[in-house]
């Protein structure tokens, strides 16, 4: 009898799409997501980091210096952008690399000096000592820690003959100094070390310090709570999924119920109950989303009201496009238990693969361009451009124009799928 029972429940689970779904295709998708974002970890591979590099010294050093980082496999180096129309690449400067950094096209720039060659190596304090500036975001604390200690690390594998030479002096000093012959000798062997350009994949830690870093800040620094904003909109977003979806799913009911038949026999047709549907389903989003950033300005000290027109804009298209999607996934579905099985699939998946569960810049390159696909990347890079760096309405068109578009294309297969209720 027991055997019975089992053997009738795995029948029923095989008939039901949906808790099959649910059972064994989420848990892998998730399982598959995050073992591919934190797979690498441990192991050999490292994820890479885009930075963009100005020569201002052009010397020897800087140049061996610059060979080095290029090598090295953590790392994606630019040292030149592209030109006007019709014209060559132009080398990174000061302002061209601080720029970069600022529009979030990159998260960190590295400034190498006039003078920088002209300075030994040596174990002083860090006043006498080469000096680079690593421009940062502080949107992506990972980058600066990771360009430094590499910094660090290029510094003795690309220039070893600079390295034992500011040794040999220490030591020169320590001794009291060197007969003629030792210094000969000891240059012959120095001039015998070879240039070793090419990076390394050993661990070098970054406290080494043979050249000072001077870390400053250019996006974010007054921003203290700005983080808070990536947080709430991610949440917020994800959230606002699952409500359009469920109050969405309200079609399902009207139709189970006889009452979407009857109000369709009235003026009220299909695509007006739609487009009815979704604007009350936007607001309802859109009031979420402004409930979630109050929140987190009346009790985290999130700067809200300085940033209202932004925020106002980005959060009625990211409302109209979940709003939408959610009466996609209503439209699709036949029951309301097959409703919510889906819509979590989708919404979970999608705020994993977009950055509501974890920050997309800390993502594998590949997965980071796929998870433009959904649009809560498309989102949250709005909410982030207001936030953190206080970007202009005109400068959100990317995010905005991407997340009308995918109001448009939602609806337009909402409407086709909703086709069925009008033959009913």
């Amino acid at each position: 009898m027991i055997f019975a029972i089992v053997r009738t429940a795995f029948y029923s689970l095989r008939r039901d799409r949906a808790a099959f779904l649910l059972s064994f295709v989420l848990p892998i998708t998730f399982f598959s997501i995050f073992a591919i974002i934190f797979g690498q970890q441990g192991g050999d591979k490292t994820p890479k980091v885009s930075i963009v590099i100005a020569d201002e010294d052009h010397s020897v050093a800087s140049e061996r210096l610059i060979s080095g980082l290029k090598a090295e496999p953590a790392l994606m180096v630019a040292t030149k952008r592209q030109g006007g129309k019709g014209q060559a690449s132009i080398p990174f400067d000061r302002r061209s690399a601080e720029a970069a950094v600022k529009d979030g096209t990159l998260p960190a720039a590295l400034i190498i000096p006039k003078g920088f060659g002209a300075t030994e190596f040596n174990f002083a304090p860090s006043g006498s000592r080469p000096k680079v500036e690593l421009m940062s975001d502080r949107s992506n604390p990972i980058a600066p820690q990771i360009v430094m200690g590499l910094l660090q690390k290029v510094a003795m594998t690309s220039m070893p003959d600079m390295m034992a030479k500011a040794g040999m002096k220490e030591m020169d000093l320590a001794a009291g100094g060197f007969t003629p012959e030792q210094r000969k000798r000891i240059d012959e062997a120095i001039a015998r070390i070879p240039n070793n350009s090419g990076g390394s994949n050993q661990q070098s830690g970054s406290d080494v310090g043979l050249i000072a870093v001077e870390t400053r800040d250019v996006v974010g620094n007054d921003n203290k709570n700005s983080l808070v904003a990536f947080y709430a909109a991610g949440i917020g977003v994800m959230f606002m999924l699952f409500t359009a979806s469920g109050a969405g799913g309200v079609i399902l009911d009207e139709a189970e119920s006889g009452a979407l038949d009857r109000v369709l026999a009235t003026q009220v047709s299909l695509p007006m109950l739609l487009l009815g549907k979704l604007a009350y389903l936007t607001l309802l989003g859109a009031m979420q989303l402004t409930v979630m950033f109050l929140w987190g300005a009346l009790v985290f000290h999130l700067d809200l009201f300085s940033h209202i027109p932004g925020f106002v804009v980005m959060t009625l298209v990211t409302a109209l496009a979940a709003s939408a999607l959610g009466l996609l996934l209503a439209s699709a579905c036949r029951t309301r238990a097959q409703l919510g099985a889906i819509s979590t699939i989708v919404v979970l998946t999608m705020s994993a693969l977009g950055g509501s569960m974890f920050p997309r810049f800390l993502m594998p390159a590949g997965m980071q361009k796929f998870g433009l696909m959904t649009f809560n990347a498309w989102a949250l890079d709005g909410f982030i451009k207001v936030f953190w760096r206080d970007a202009r309405i005109l400068d959100l068109w990317p995010q905005v124009g991407v997340l009308l578009l995918a109001t448009v294309v939602f609806m337009v297969i909402a409407r086709r799928l909703a086709r069925r209720w009008e033959y009913l």
